[in-house]
């Protein structure tokens, strides 16, 4: 049984920092949600904005200026949440391969690949977290401005909604929480329990040095 949550919860884990490295790096955070504009498909990501001619299909990208430049906010907690996400997961993955039972690290030390395991679900479940909050907050804060414009019944040419990298984001840190779930508190009902010590030649010792000490008095 805990050889199946192991695997499990490794596979789930190795999806899940697949797709939070897409979310990040990709381009499609905000796409365009008017239907009246056919000529071009606009996104927005974390690192540059890019333009899909609809009719041959040409794409352009425009980089943004720096990494220190001034941002709106949603890029600047997406970007810091994100990147740390992906390098907690990544170090998550790693502690979790070397706790895995078929990997001969520690082979002789079941209780140590057991921690393995439980250190590895308690980043896991970190960084789920941090992923989790930059995508939401990246969404929500779409919305909300989205939101603030039909209100005023303003229209700047094009109307944006959160796109496929900001569900990516989301999806790989539901994983990345689901395994962290796995592992630290599936994982250690499903280990057996630490067999304990008897107590019998303890005694036995003991009541050894008593009559010893009995016979010479």
């Amino acid at each position: 049984m805990s050889a199946i949550l192991q695997m499990t919860a490794f596979g789930l884990t190795l999806l899940s920092a697949l797709f939070l490295l897409l979310a990040t790096c990709t381009d499609c955070w905000m796409v365009n949600a008017d239907d009246s504009l056919e000529v071009s498909h606009k996104c927005r990501g974390l690192w540059r904005e890019c333009v899909t001619n609809m009719q041959d299909g040409v794409r352009t990208c425009d980089q943004y200026d720096s990494i220190l430049a001034d941002h709106p906010v949603k890029i600047v907690v997406a970007r810091t949440l994100l990147i740390t996400a992906d390098l907690l997961v990544g170090l998550a993955w790693a502690t979790l391969l070397l706790g895995l039972d078929c990997i001969k690290f520690l082979k002789e030390e079941p209780r140590v690949k057991l921690k393995l395991c439980y250190g590895a679900g308690v980043i896991l479940g970190i960084g789920s977290i941090l992923g989790l909050v930059g995508s939401v907050w990246y969404a929500v804060d779409v919305y909300v401005e989205r939101a603030m414009l039909v209100s005023h019944n303003l229209f700047l040419g094009v109307h944006y909604d959160f796109g496929w990298s900001c569900w990516l984001g989301m999806a790989g840190s539901t994983g990345c929480f689901m395994a962290s779930v796995l592992l630290t508190c599936c994982l250690p009902l499903s280990f057996p329990p630490a067999p304990s010590h008897p107590q019998g030649p303890r005694c036995h010792v003991v009541t050894s040095k008593m009559y010893s000490i009995n016979s010479r008095v």
